[in-house]
């Protein structure tokens, strides 16, 4: 009994130097990311409208095209359509409606009161953005590869290409999640990816930009879309040409200063609301 009560005493005497561990900002990342990537799958429902339309665009474009085009353009279409596919898989796929969820539950504002990094609340839903998009660009680029597209660069460029059309994924989940965080509504974020249409359009989807006219190629002038793709066709189809995939990251950087300055300016109202 005495050698009992010694020991308690002297871990009571002890318990004012124990302290909780202190987790750096990389661990809070891996946790957010790690349990956004479990949910992924409990949500199929967001992920098979991502698949269905690129390809759908892909295959039903150059079936009706390919023709035309080659005649008129001397273009390989389908080269030059599989990075607008790409980049219709990659954009607008977010975490940002289990943000919303989140939100509401609840859950949002526990995780604010924890030590928890706030910025890792939102990065580490990127990363997991991010991961998702780089594994939607494989199924689109195996419907490439079945019907002949060949990239000149090599794997080399194959991988540059995923990179690329996955950061450009990236940096547009700024516009879902600035809008989950400032609405904390369901039906706002499902609408966010009508930005991304005037992008999609109003620039050298169907066709090069030297074949655009009038009030078009001023737009696409001007479109950050129109450097992506030609640096991503660059990749496909002429080879290594710094300029064009230069241009495309300055594009993807400067779509990225706004969209995660948004979304991190609508983290710090939340909070503060919070």
């Amino acid at each position: 009994m005495t050698t009992a009560r010694t020991a308690t005493r002297s871990a009571t005497e002890a318990g004012d130097d124990i302290h909780g561990r202190e987790t750096g900002f990389l661990w809070d990342l891996i946790v957010v990311a790690g349990r956004a990537l479990r949910q992924i799958p409990r949500d199929p429902e967001s992920m098979i409208p991502a698949l269905i339309v690129p390809v759908f665009f892909f295959t039903v474009n150059l079936g009706s095209l390919q023709k035309v085009t080659r005649q008129a353009a001397g273009i390989d279409l389908k080269a030059f359509l599989l990075p607008v596919a790409i980049v219709f898989a990659v954009t607008g796929i977010s975490r940002a409606s289990s943000l919303v969820t989140d939100i509401q539950g609840g859950y949002f504002d526990r995780l604010c009161v924890t030590p928890v990094r706030r910025l890792a609340l939102l990065l580490g839903l990127m990363v997991a953005d991010f991961t998702l998009v780089v594994a939607l660009t494989i199924p689109v680029l195996i419907v490439g590869f079945a019907v002949g597209v060949n990239f000149v660069t090599g794997v080399a460029g194959l991988i540059v290409f995923v990179l690329v059309a996955a950061l450009w994924g990236l940096v547009f989940t700024g516009f879902p999640y600035a809008i989950a965080l400032k609405t904390g509504n369901p039906a706002a974020v499902n609408s966010s990816f009508v930005l991304f249409f005037p992008l999609a359009f109003l620039t050298t989807t169907f066709v090069p930009k030297q074949a655009l006219s009038g009030w078009l190629s001023t737009i696409a002038t001007y479109n950050p879309v129109t450097y992506l793709l030609a640096g991503l066709r660059s990749l496909t189809s002429s080879g290594w040409d710094g300029t064009a995939l230069f241009q495309a990251l300055v594009a993807v950087a400067a779509v990225g200063v706004l969209s995660i300055g948004l979304a991190l300016a609508a983290l710090r109202g939340r909070v503060r609301r919070g």
